[in-house]
C-alpha cells in the first residue's frame, strides 16, 4: 500500500454544495484518497448509501481496505462516466441524490515516479490512471505521427509550441526511445525556444498528454451527460476542475441546461406562457479555495468548483 499523501481540495465546500440528506444516495466519482468520500459518510445514517469510483487500482485498495465494515459504502473500479454501472453492480439504481466529481490527477499520483505523471521526477512514462488499460504515454509517443502530437499538445495542452515539439519528439525517436518522464521533459526543453516565467516548459504538454491517454476530456462530456437521467429532482452536482478546458466543458453543460431557449423576437406571445422547464438550476457562483487553503495546499491554486441542481 503506498504512504503518498494528499491534501483534498476545497473539502468542505464540495460536501456543503451536495446538501447532503442523511438517508440519500451519493456517489463520489473520484475517490481519490477518499478525503470527499469520508466526509460525506459522516454526514450519512445507516439508511444513507455513496458509491465511490476510481480508475486507479491504488485508490480502489486504500478504499476497501478503509471502509471495509460500513455496510454503507461501496467501491467500484471504473472510469466516473460508467456510474451507472456502479450503480447497478451496488443494487443501487434509484436515482441519486448528488453526484462529485474532483478531476485531474491526484497528489499520490503526481508524487509516484513509477506512474510517469511528473515531470520533476523521473520514472517509466506511463500517465494512465488505470495502469492495467489502454495505451501508456511512452507507446503513444513512439506511435503517433508529427500532427497527431502537435494537435494534442495545442488542443488539450494550449500549447503555443507544440509543432516545435512534436518536431523534436519524432526526430529524437528515431534514435532513442522516449521512455521516461525526464527524457520527455528534457526534450521539450530542448524545443522549446521561450519560457513562461515561473512555469516549467514541459507543464503543458505533460497535462496535454496525460489527458489524451486517460481520454480525461470526453469521459467528462459522458459523465455530465448521463448525470441528467440519474440525478433525483433536487439531486446536486458539483464539480472540481483545475485546468480550463476542464471548466470551460462543465460551465458551458451547466449553462446550456439551466437556461430555456430563446424564442425568435416579435412573436406574438409572452414569455410567461410559454415558459419551458429546464433540466438544471445553477447553485451560487464558482467557488476557489481561499487563499488559506491555498497556502497550505499550493496545489489548490488552480481549482474551481461549479454547482447545479436538478429541477
Amino acid at each position: 500500500m503506498d504512504v503518498f499523501a494528499h491534501d483534498t481540495v476545497l473539502l468542505s465546500e464540495a460536501v456543503d454544495a451536495l446538501a447532503i440528506k442523511p438517508d440519500g444516495l451519493y456517489v463520489d466519482g473520484t475517490y481519490g484518497r477518499g478525503g470527499h468520500s469520508s466526509a460525506i459518510l459522516q454526514k450519512l445514517n445507516g439508511k444513507g448509501r455513496l458509491i465511490a469510483i476510481d480508475k486507479d487500482p491504488s485508490a480502489v485498495a486504500v478504499a476497501r481496505e478503509r471502509h471495509a465494515n460500513d455496510p454503507r459504502f461501496f467501491m467500484w473500479h471504473g472510469a466516473f462516466h460508467e456510474f451507472p454501472q456502479a450503480l447497478e453492480a451496488a443494487n443501487s439504481v434509484k436515482p441519486i441524490d448528488g453526484l462529485l466529481l474532483d478531476l485531474g490527477v491526484s497528489s499520490p499520483q503526481l508524487d509516484d515516479a513509477t506512474r510517469g505523471f511528473s515531470f520533476m521526477r523521473d520514472g517509466d512514462l506511463d500517465m494512465r490512471m488505470n495502469p492495467t488499460q489502454g495505451q501508456s504515454a511512452k507507446t503513444w509517443l513512439k506511435e503517433a505521427d508529427e500532427a497527431d502530437i502537435a494537435n494534442v499538445l495545442w488542443l488539450y495542452g494550449e500549447e503555443r509550441f507544440s509543432r516545435q515539439i512534436a518536431r523534436k519528439i519524432v526526430q529524437i525517436r528515431v534514435d532513442t526511445p522516449i521512455e521516461t518522464t525526464l527524457q520527455l521533459a528534457h526534450v521539450i526543453a530542448q524545443a522549446v525556444p521561450k519560457r513562461e516565467p515561473g512555469k516549467h516548459p514541459a507543464t503543458r504538454s505533460f497535462q496535454a498528454i496525460r489527458i489524451k491517454v486517460n481520454q480525461e476530456l470526453d469521459q467528462l462530456e459522458a459523465v455530465l451527460h448521463r448525470t441528467l437521467e440519474c440525478l433525483a429532482p433536487s439531486g446536486r452536482l458539483v464539480v472540481i476542475s483545475f485546468h480550463s478546458l476542464e471548466d470551460r466543458i462543465v460551465k458551458q453543460f451547466m449553462r446550456d441546461h439551466s437556461t430555456a431557449p430563446r424564442l425568435p423576437k416579435h412573436l406574438p406571445i409572452r414569455d410567461t406562457q410559454t415558459a419551458i422547464p429546464t433540466a438544471l438550476s445553477l447553485c451560487g457562483k464558482a467557488v476557489k479555495p481561499s487563499d488559506k487553503e491555498i497556502e497550505t495546499n499550493v496545489r489548490a491554486r488552480s481549482a474551481i468548483m461549479r454547482v447545479a441542481q436538478k429541477n
